[in-house]
């Protein structure tokens, strides 16, 4: 049996448009699932905030190495997050106080320490930096007496090895000494990792 020549241009034509929808349906599929990954891979975000524990620790490279606390810091709860796209970071710790003491130091407190701040550690190793870490600060905030401090706003645009170079850390340095301003050790770090993950707390 002979197929009309309408009835045939037709199922041609609509098995064309059928096939190019098709793949202009995959392709924004394809084109939206990458889009979102590259925008939730833009964020870095620290499950936990805890005290140093070897004190004197030192992180970082080169020009952009900070040294740890003399004495051991604990917490009892915190967090922290970058938006490596707009800069925008957030942190928040509960309890942080000293682990060890001395006799100018009351284990249990906070001490002297009056203010701290987030400091976030971009290339780690230095190997894209010259052999220098890079480090972008948070304004310093208060530290209560009770060991509750928290951060929430904008830095701006990031250095571009903080997107680049996956070696990345926080940790809170002290800013205050006896209402002081100071550019201290670091007392606590961010833990538990989590790249692309938008986790609110």
């Amino acid at each position: 049996m002979q197929v009309p020549k309408t009835r045939f241009l037709n199922e041609v034509q609509e098995d064309v448009v059928s096939k190019h929808v098709w793949r202009s349906f995959s392709f924004s599929v394809v084109l939206m699932a990458l889009l979102s990954g590259a925008a939730s891979a833009q964020t870095v975000s620290w499950r936990q905030l805890v005290g140093i524990i070897p004190a004197g620790n030192v992180v970082g490279s080169g020009t952009g190495t900070i040294t740890g606390g003399f004495l051991p810091w604990t917490t009892t709860a915190g967090f922290a997050r970058v938006n490596l796209q707009n800069g925008e970071v957030k942190f928040t710790v509960r309890g942080l106080v000293f682990a060890g003491g001395s006799p100018s130091i009351t284990i249990g407190t906070p001490g002297p320490v009056t203010a701290v701040k987030g400091t976030l550690i971009c290339d780690n190793n230095g190997s894209a930096s010259g052999g220098n870490s890079v480090l972008v600060e948070t304004p310093s905030v208060p530290l209560s007496a009770t060991g509750d401090a928290s951060f929430n706003g904008s830095l701006g645009s990031l250095p571009a090895v903080c997107s680049s170079e996956s070696d990345i850390a926080f940790v809170l340095r002290v800013s205050g000494l006896a209402g002081n301003a100071i550019e201290g050790p670091w007392i606590a770090n961010g833990a538990v990792q989590i790249k692309g993950d938008m986790h609110r707390d």
